[in-house]
């Protein structure tokens, strides 16, 4: 059994495409609704960001689709499904502000980061994002080289 003064490991799952493919305008941390082996699978850094994404239900709770957490190598036929849809944990207040802005044209809501948190629970950062246009991708990408130049030079 684990002693209080534990720590758990610093787990830190990013999506790495996510700011190159969108803008953010918002970010918020909100909880997940988790079932047995997966907070081990999570703790083992075995979940996948890359081609998820948050929808809302008819209740108006807001759901992740296809965040691939793998199953635990460890587990029985008690084993989770590595694709199922996961409830997020908002607050009122932030459901009526991610539903009211998600209506905007051109906006969703998107997984950028998976991590514990110091109390041991597992954390997904969102973001509500706005899709960058290839334009603005290379624009990025050009500031990204010149600010990698200036730093080179600095060091001479």
């Amino acid at each position: 059994m684990a002693n209080k003064d534990d720590k758990p490991a610093n787990i830190n799952i990013r999506n790495r495409r996510a700011s190159h493919e969108y803008t953010f305008l918002a970010k918020y941390d909100v909880g997940l609704m988790l079932q047995g082996t997966e907070i081990k699978s999570i703790r083992a850094g075995e979940a996948n960001l890359q081609d998820g994404y948050c929808l809302f239900h008819t209740d108006g709770s807001l759901w992740i689709h296809n965040l691939r957490i793998a199953p635990y190598t460890q587990g029985t036929y008690n084993n989770h499904d590595p694709m199922r849809e996961r409830k997020l944990l908002l607050t009122r207040r932030e459901l009526r502000q991610l539903a009211g802005k998600n209506e905007e044209q051109g906006l969703t809501i998107i997984p950028l980061r998976l991590f514990v948190n110091e109390r041991g629970f597992a954390k997904l950062e969102i973001a509500l994002a706005k899709g960058k246009k290839l334009y603005d991708k290379r624009e990025d990408i050009k500031a990204k080289d010149q600010k990698r130049e200036m730093d080179r030079l600095r060091e001479f």
